[in-house]
């Protein structure tokens, strides 16, 4: 809107005010607001406009055709009545001037043709004093003595005149205007020429018309008309425009003159019978055509008169359908924007709800594919909704949604949830709390988190069960294999020990014990680096001679036997016997020549592993005289630690040893 005010106006009659503008306190002392009811209350009076927008059209016929003279009433005379686009003045033509028809825009006319009838006001608690005849007379003394004389010449020497005006509606009368009007039968009117007597109204209609086209004086002389007694006289008027004032009607003074009575028919006895009785004749004939000619001017004026009246009804219909036509416009317009705006909610409601159901739908999905137990309760613990892997805990079914959670039966062992969740209520933290294993040895752990809202209030509680099993298998694998590690440490530094004082009792050098005593720990290594690789749970059979027999080349041996998987003691001593028959083989046996070759294979009876080494292609094999080192290796690991049993053959073509011992 500021972009249409000049910067004058804007710097006289407006303020800044937090970056936008206001009306100026001067501006706003000039209005008064006040409640007031077009029909009830007194009409406020010489106002210059008057600015109704919309409100007609809810009222009824009756109540605007009395809204309509009040509006009159109020404005000075020019003053201006804006309406809204679905309203009119309707009938009321007579009190209005209309300046713009499409704006709604009419102008009060100062002299209406018809004084309007306003409502009556009075309430009936109030009553009305009139002033009597002894105030008037009081008042009357009261004024000056000159306008009193003025008024007394004006009404005795002062033609008759009337003032009316373009449609010839008298809006003024002067004195002794009844010998040239009269009121004709029927409704009472103003109209100058329904009260023109015979005789005066043809020339009166001619020259008003002259005078309003011209605007200059327009004189008429010598016109007959009868009186009340039946004579006839002479009459002569002029017409002339008034001055014009700004915002006003324009008027126009009709002021009558009459001239001497026309000679009677006694009077005329003096004039030659002859000429008197053609004249007589001569008269009759142009009274009788002045009464025809009158007669069909008063039926060309009635017929008038009623297309006139039709012609009124008729643009009184026509604004009337086009108001209720224009109502009809404008509330389709409204229909229309609401519609289009019920569309717009519609269409975004319509997006809330596909958006809703695609998050109740990821959420759905969400709840199925992690398989996580979880239910939702408020703060008195009833149950709002819950994921399907929480059925099987608490006997949940869908009807079960708005019942406490405390009224239902639970498969898990946790007597004080009530009072861990009435204290995250409390903390507002979450609280933790881990199961004990149930029959099916299962672990569970059950977190407690507060439901949160807006503003971070607490507004229930999520309870929450997780699948821990294989993390407390986990951990009960790991204390175990802590154990079992401290266990094999303690053996392992007394085989160790072991090792190292058979080796110095044994080894002629030095360098013998250093090599022997190696081979041996990196042989416990390897067997320890294959536990570690499988969580020191199980180490393949193959796997151990591979690691053995392998640097000595691939053609130089066999491996054969099912896959069997052994525990960490038989894998540790199972190992270290794979090392001293391979060292003894390269020293002594088949790998000490070319071409030698070993043989080892395996079966698995009733949980008892069956070995057989055997070395073929080699030096020949005495028994020795006595035991060495490694004979009391084997027979320890073999016999002592798992409780198996070996047996030792010392052929010609080669060392051959059967190995049984539980896995």
């Amino acid at each position: 809107m500021l972009t249409d005010v000049s910067p004058e106006r804007l710097r006289r009659f407006f303020k800044a005010d937090a970056g936008s503008y206001v009306i100026t306190n001067d501006i706003r002392e000039l209005c008064v607001f006040s409640p007031h009811s077009l029909i009830r209350d007194p009409p406020f009076s010489r106002m210059d406009l008057v600015s109704c927008r919309n409100l007609l059209i809810y009222f009824g016929a009756e109540i605007q055709r009395q809204v309509i003279p009040t509006f009159h009433y109020s404005l000075k005379p020019g003053g201006y009545l804006f309406l809204g686009n679905s309203e009119s003045i309707g009938q009321h033509t007579e009190l209005f001037y209309t300046i713009d028809k499409k704006q709604r825009i009419y102008q009060a006319r100062e002299h209406p043709t018809r004084v309007p009838r306003l409502p009556t006001f009075f309430r009936q608690d109030r009553s009305t004093t009139f002033p009597d005849g002894a105030a008037i007379t009081q008042r009357s003394t009261g004024q000056a003595l000159r306008n009193v004389v003025e008024n007394r010449i004006l009404e005795r020497y002062s033609p008759a005149h009337v003032v009316v005006n373009a449609e010839g509606e008298i809006v003024y009368y002067s004195s002794g205007t009844g010998r040239f009007l009269e009121t004709p039968q029927g409704v009472p009117s103003r109209q100058l020429l329904t009260l023109a007597r015979k005789g005066l109204r043809l020339d009166l209609r001619a020259a008003l018309r002259e005078c309003v086209a011209s605007q200059a004086l327009v004189r008429r002389e010598n016109l007959a008309t009868e009186r009340d007694d039946a004579q006839t006289q002479l009459v002569d008027f002029t017409i002339e425009p008034m001055e014009e004032r700004d915002g006003s009607d324009p008027l126009y003074l009709v002021v009558f003159q009459a001239r001497a009575r026309s000679p009677s028919p006694g009077e005329s006895d003096s004039i030659a019978p002859g000429r008197a009785e053609s004249t007589r004749e001569l008269e009759q004939e142009l009274r009788d055509t002045r009464e025809k000619l009158q007669s069909t001017i008063e039926e060309y004026e009635t017929a008038l008169e009623e297309l006139k009246s039709s012609n009124e009804e008729l643009v009184s219909v026509n604004e009337e359908v086009q108001s209720s036509h224009e109502e009809l416009e404008a509330s389709k317009e409204e229909t229309q924007s609401l519609n289009e705006e019920l569309t717009t909610i519609n269409a975004e409601l319509n997006s809330k709800v596909e958006e809703l159901d695609r998050a109740n739908g990821d959420l759905r999905n969400l709840f199925e594919s992690t398989q996580i137990a979880t239910i939702f309760l408020d703060r008195q613990l009833v149950i709002r909704t819950f994921t399907p892997a929480a059925a099987s805990f608490f006997n949940l079914r869908p009807t079960d949604v708005g019942r406490p959670l405390t009224d239902l039966s639970s498969q898990i062992d946790y007597p004080h949830l009530k009072d861990d969740i009435r204290a995250v209520f409390e903390s507002g933290h979450s609280r933790d709390h881990q199961l004990a294993r149930d029959g099916k040895g299962m672990h569970h752990l059950v977190r407690l988190i507060p439901y949160k809202v807006s503003g971070d209030a607490i507004d229930g509680v999520v309870v929450t069960l997780l699948d821990v099993t294989q993390l407390a298998e986990a951990e009960q694998h790991q204390k175990v294999l802590v154990s079992e590690l401290n266990h094999r440490v303690k053996n392992l530094l007394v085989v160790i020990a072991s090792i190292a004082k058979r080796n110095l009792e044994t080894a002629s050098s030095l360098e013998f014990f250093g090599k022997a005593f190696l081979g041996r720990l990196k042989s416990m290594g390897t067997a320890y680096a294959m536990l570690s690789s499988h969580n020191w749970k199980s180490a393949s059979v193959r796997d151990i001679f591979t690691n053995e027999l392998e640097p000595f080349g691939d053609q130089n041996y066999n491996l054969e036997g099912p896959d069997v998987q052994l525990a960490a003691q038989p894998c540790v001593s199972l190992a270290m016997v794979a090392h001293e028959l391979a060292t003894n083989a390269f020293k002594h046996g088949s790998l000490s020549v070319d071409g030698g070759r070993v043989n080892v294979s395996w079966t698995l009876d009733n949980r008892m592993l069956n070995l057989h080494w055997v070395e073929t292609k080699g030096p020949p094999v005495t028994k020795p005289e006595t035991t060495g080192y490694g004979s009391e290796l084997l027979l320890g690991e073999i016999e002592y630690r798992l409780r198996g049993k070996i047996e030792t053959n010392y052929r010609p073509e080669g060392l051959e040893l059967y190995l049984r011992f539980p896995t």
